[in-house]
């Protein structure tokens, strides 16, 4: 990553660098995991990702992924309560948990954030610990998940920049109703895409939905 990009760290004031926390971050490209990992070192936290359990299982690489305290996630599956638990236990130990509340790359033509999945916001609820959103730019220009176009070339400018921690006191010792994790959530990421308007020098639009766009072609 040091040889690929020339990258800008913004933000490690707001980064606790003790106790549990979960970074809140938007996932633009399959490159940007790495960056991610990078600034949160460089901040002075070690790196806790929520990655696919299918990662784990490749050789080599899976057995290094779980030996430095990576956690997988089970989509889909009986088991998928067991990545909250294990992020649960993560971050109640003291570890900074990295999740990407919209489970995937954006959808979005424009690459801004979509909705998230409620999973941070239960993860909020379940621990009380503080919700750190992160913005990045720079990683599609390595790889573009919607054009699918990779270039690979060194020194490829990226940044990223840490917000200050989403203010949830709203929902401070209410029941996980799907309307609340809907709310936080939601909130959260507005927190997001509020720090990637920032960085691209724009005012973001509402958030991507793509469940809202495939309903409407249908329609």
């Amino acid at each position: 990553m040091s040889l690929m990009t020339r990258a800008t760290w913004l933000g490690f004031e707001n980064i606790p660098l003790k106790g549990g926390a979960i970074f809140a971050v938007n996932h633009l490209s399959h490159a940007d995991p790495l960056l991610m990992a990078f600034y949160v070192y460089d901040s002075g936290r070690n790196p806790s990702f929520l990655g696919k359990a299918s990662i784990f299982k490749i050789p080599v690489l899976g057995p290094i992924i779980q030996a430095t305290g990576q956690i997988p996630v089970y989509r889909g599956t009986s088991d998928a309560v067991k990545s909250l638990h294990a992020a649960i236990g993560a971050v109640r130990s003291g570890q900074a948990v990295i999740i990407y509340p919209e489970g995937t790359t954006t959808r979005s033509p424009d690459l801004w954030p979509m909705r998230g999945k409620n999973g941070v916001a239960r993860l909020a609820l379940e621990t009380g610990a503080p919700v750190i959103p992160i913005a990045q730019w720079g990683p599609q220009n390595l790889y573009n998940p919607i054009t699918k176009k990779m270039r690979l070339r060194p020194r490829t400018p990226c940044v990223v920049k840490a917000g200050p921690a989403v203010d949830l006191s709203a929902w401070d010792g209410v029941e996980a109703t799907a309307s609340t994790l809907n709310e936080m959530t939601d909130t959260i990421m507005r927190a997001v895409a509020g720090l990637v308007g920032e960085l691209r020098g724009e005012a973001p639009p509402p958030l991507y939905d793509p469940a809202a766009r495939k309903n409407n072609k249908k329609a």
